[in-house]
């Protein structure tokens, strides 16, 4: 007389925690690839984008600007921050020394501003080679916050040539 117990059947439990495994490894790997990269923004080099004064602001960039994180792009030069990127920079544009547009100065550095898209802003650095440009959605970031944030790095890698406006003593 077979006195052991009749053999329970595994395929079945070993199924299902295979395919619960299996999901488990899955959804993970779903979450750490979202989580762990987001797509690089692209954005279009300036034209002297290799300027080793665009590199200098650009190994200074800020982590984050006005709650939004600094982004990886995919151009020399450059820089972007939010998820949808809401501000950018370049690096490399041809040096501005007159324009009709409002000139401020913010973070210790000239901008000409250009409204013609509010409420995305477009600055370009005044006097300064090689300008850069910082475009806002003032919709979603401070432009303030951003130039204040941006002219640090841009200050310490390019002197300017001339000021908006000349301070008389």
């Amino acid at each position: 007389m077979n006195t052991s117990a009749p053999a329970r059947p595994r395929r079945h439990t070993q199924g299902v925690s295979g395919r619960i495994a299996a999901m488990i490894a899955t959804t993970a790997l779903g979450i750490a690839t979202l989580t762990g990269c987001a797509s690089a923004v692209s954005l279009d080099p300036a034209p002297a984008a290799n300027n080793p004064k665009c590199a200098a602001i650009t190994v200074r960039l800020p982590d984050e600007i006005d709650g939004n994180k600094r982004r990886a792009t995919d151009a020399q030069a450059t820089g972007a921050w939010g998820t949808p990127a809401v501000i950018l920079e370049r690096c490399g544009l041809p040096e501005v020394l007159a324009s009709t547009l409002t000139c401020v100065t913010a973070g210790g550095i000239d901008w000409l501003v250009d409204d013609s898209q509010a409420p995305k802003y477009r600055f370009i650095t005044f006097g300064r080679n090689p300008a850069t440009e910082v475009i806002v959605d003032s919709g979603k970031a401070s432009g303030v916050q951003a130039l204040d944030a941006l002219g640090v790095s841009i200050g310490q890698a390019i002197t300017p040539d001339r000021l908006c406006t000349e301070k008389s003593s």
